[in-house]
Order: structure tokens, then sequence, then C-alpha cells
């Protein structure tokens, strides 16, 4: 079996959130049991692919609108990956250095244009392929027109039975655009145009649900809660549910060891979690401006409305204000207004709250090694990565029971709990998860219970990848 896996992002070479993370891992774990699955994204101007050797596979030229546009297909040759890397080489499209956006800036204004000239050219390659891939497997609204030109468009025409899988990572987005830009698509069927409609626009993120062979989300809270909440898609979801199938993303844990971990002070020797906590707590110390006697509650990710990082300036406050004490870091980029907040709250609760506004990696593990809590107050989480990362490394969750967040963390009040989860998104629910966790690390004989059992939690990738490989069987 050949899966090909069309992503935007795919870690190590271009990340900007989950997506990355789940690209870059879900296929080495195919590759282990036997699934030949390589990854097609867009060649970005990251770093680290400035920085690799490249051999060209494929070249051609995709139409949009009036304009003809130049790609090359080149495989990425470097054999440390665990899975063959093909980039998409759009010059003037995605030599950028942010996914996105500029690092610090605005979003790109040119989506569309980008988005419709990748997912041509790797349908023009597939089709150019004598050894062809027998599942295509998209990956968020980036690459859902690819199910619909597959059945649609006469160029694409070879490849119309060949299966599609669409993953939603995230339905917030659903890329859409005006009907009055139709020309930059490539021409398809007439009698199809309903496929593609959704909100009287054309919409990436509906076409791919309504045009793949199989829908799945990144975990079976998500893909329940998007039939009652989805921005105006909760019919079509409903309705395309026979299809449908939430599978829980896993992690990559031999990147996430802490025992091998290079990016952390110190590693975890022997399974003492309360060693490897207390060193790399004095580590972290030496970074940030904490009183060292407080619990450490941690938030890590994009400072944007849909992680509920808005809701840390006014948590902080009423904690703060009924006398509870514990510090707060932050790490991460987002909102300009936000990023300007938390950097005056560093100044007004000093000793308190710190925050290094910024994507760190490094730093993030280095979080995950020497914090007790980590705290995701999300509106939305259709999986979540960071609380399996944090258990990973003897960090107790404290979360919102929404999406995969809800599948993953069991409260401590329940047997075999996991962490610390409150239900609605307010300032009451976050300000008293975080007066239960002082309380957990207070008492030290619970506190070290707990760390020793979340991170013996199994959140690897072997049981999703075997529930892709189920889908792969039914479909091949």
């Amino acid at each position: 079996m050949k899966v090909l896996q069309i992503s935007m992002e795919c870690y190590p070479a271009a990340k900007s959130g989950g997506l990355g993370d789940v690209v870059g891992a879900l296929p080495i774990y195919l590759n282990k049991a036997g699934v030949s699955t390589s990854v097609i994204m867009p060649k970005h101007g990251t770093k680290w692919l400035e920085k690799q050797w490249y051999r060209q596979v494929y070249s051609d030229h995709v139409r949009l609108g009036s304009e003809l546009i130049w790609f090359s297909i080149e495989e990425v040759m470097n054999d440390q990956l665990g899975f063959p890397l093909y980039v998409a080489n759009i010059p003037g499209k995605f030599d950028r250095p942010g996914v996105y956006s500029d690092p610090g800036g605005g979003w790109y204004g040119d989506e569309t244009e980008r988005h419709l000239c990748f997912q041509q050219a790797v349908l023009k390659w597939v089709v150019s392929m004598h050894w062809k891939p027998e599942i295509l497997h998209c990956h968020d609204h980036h690459t859902g027109l690819i199910p619909f030109m597959v059945k649609y468009c006469p160029e694409f025409n070879s490849l119309r039975n060949m299966p599609t899988i669409f993953t939603i990572h995230n339905g917030a987005y659903h890329g859409s655009f005006s009907w009055s830009r139709v020309d930059l698509m490539p021409m398809f069927i007439a009698s199809a145009r309903g496929y593609l409609d959704w909100a009287n626009t054309i919409c990436p993120l509906a076409a791919g649900i309504k045009n793949c062979w199989r829908l799945t989300t990144v975990s079976p809270g998500y893909l329940d809660e998007l039939k009652y909440d989805s921005n105006g898609m909760e019919w079509l979801i409903t309705h395309e549910m026979a299809k449908a199938q939430g599978i829980i993303n896993g992690i990559d844990t031999e990147l996430w060891d802490p025992a091998t971990d290079e990016l952390v002070a110190f590693k975890m020797e022997n399974g003492d979690v309360e060693g490897f906590k207390a060193k790399n707590r004095v580590k972290l110390l030496d970074r940030f401006r904490i009183k060292p006697e407080l619990p450490i509650v941690t938030f890590i990710g994009r400072l944007v409305n849909e992680k509920g990082a808005d809701i840390i300036p006014d948590t902080i406050h009423r904690a703060r204000y009924g006398g509870m004490e514990f510090g707060f870091v932050a790490l991460g980029t987002g909102d300009r207004d936000l990023m300007d907040t938390l950097g005056r709250l560093r100044n007004q609760y000093s000793g308190y709250f710190d925050a290094s506004l910024e994507y760190n990696e490094s730093l993030a593990h280095q979080l995950y090694a020497g914090s007790d809590f980590i705290f995701m107050p999300s509106r939305v989480e259709p999986c979540g990565l960071n609380q399996m990362y944090a258990c990973r490394y003897g960090t107790i969750p404290i979360v919102r029971s929404v999406g995969g967040l809800r599948d993953t963390i069991i409260d401590i009040g329940d047997q075999g709990g996991r962490g610390i989860r409150f239900n609605n998104f307010s300032v009451d629910d976050t300000t008293h998860a975080i007066y239960r966790a002082i309380k957990v690390f207070e008492n030290k004989e619970v506190l070290a219970n707990l760390r020793q059992r979340i991170t013996q939690v199994d959140f690897s990738w072997e049981k999703s990848a075997k529930d892709y490989i189920r889908m792969y069987e039914e479909l091949s």
C-alpha cells in the first residue's frame, strides 16, 4: 500500500501548530507498520528547508486564471526523517520565511492563489507518476479542493478512482473565496458546481468534506462537537457522518522522551520523575523571574482567542487579587495587543508572572520539563498535543473540557485522573482550576503519585496509526 500525505506543514521542515507535528510523525509510524507513506508540502523559505539538498523529480506549469506558473517537485535528500519528503517549489508563492505569515507580521494576502497552485502541482505530479499512490490523504482546507479536483476536473480524470481521505485538524478555517474568482480554479465539470459551494462561496473545507471518500477529525470529541458547532457547517457534518471517524492524534515518543531529549537541561534518569522535575525547575528559574517556592503554571502556544490565551490576564488579576500564590509563565506569539498586555504583566506581577513572547522550540521543551502544570483554556481544541507532551514530562495538565482535551485528560476527581478539567470559558472556572492545582502542589505525596502516573500514559502513535491503516485497507 502506498499513501501520499498532502499538507501545508510538516515538522521539522515547516511548522505553525499541531498540523505540522502530526504530519511529521504519523508517516514515521505508518512506515514502521509496513505502509509505504510519503509527504508532499510546499517549499517554504524556512531555515530547515533552506539547509537541505534536493533532487528534482518533476516540473511543469499550472494555470492560475490567465497566468501560467512554473513549479518543480523536489525530493528532500535527508534519510533521518523516517519517511520520504517531497516539496513543491513554486517561486514567488511559498519561498517566504513563514508558513502562513511573516514571523511577527500579518497573514499573507494571497492564500487562495498559493493553495490552488500547490494543489494543482501535486495532482499534476501524481498524474505523471508511473507507480502512483493508492490513497491521497489530504490535511485541512489548504488541500480540501483535491478530492473535488480528482473527481470533476478533466485534467486529473485519470485519478478519479483514487480514494481520498480528508482530515480536519481545525475546522475554524474554511479557506473560502468568492465565486467571482472561479477563473482561478482548473476547468471542472459545470454540473459539479454544487460540490464546491457553501454559503455562496467556493469553500475548500466544505468541498473536502463533500467529496472525500473518508472524513476524519483528530479526536472523537472534536467530531462530535462539529455536529453542533462548526461555523454554519453543522448540517453538512451531520449529513456526512456515515463516512466520518474521529482518530485521536498521537505524539512522537522518540522525539518527546524525557530520558533522551537533547533540548532539556537535565534528562530523566532511571525513571526518577521527582529528580528530573526538581533539576529542570532550577534551570527554568534561571530563565524566568518566578519566586522559587511557588508552583509554576505554564502556557505554551499561539496567543490567540482560539487557544483561550485572552483569558490569561484576567485570570492572573483575579487569582492575585484573591491572594493565590503561584507563578505563571507564558511562551508564544500571536495577537499584538495581547502580547503587549502580557509584557506589562511582567512588571505588574514581578515574581508571579513572566513571559517569553516568541516561538522557541527548545524553550518549550524546557518548560515541559521544569513546570508543574500546563494551562490550556482553549475555546476550541480539535485534539491538542501539548497536554500529551506535558504528561510525558510529568507536568500536570489544566484543561478546558473540549475536543481532544476531554478525550485525553481525565479529571483527578475521577478514577485514573490525569489532570484538572474545567467546563466553562470563564475567569471563575479558570481561577478555580488553578486553585485546585495549588492544592495538589501543596500535597507532595499526591503530587508525586500523579506525576509518576501521567508519565506512564501511552500517547504514542502506534494505536492511532493502526486506526488509519484499518481505514486505508478498507479503501484500497
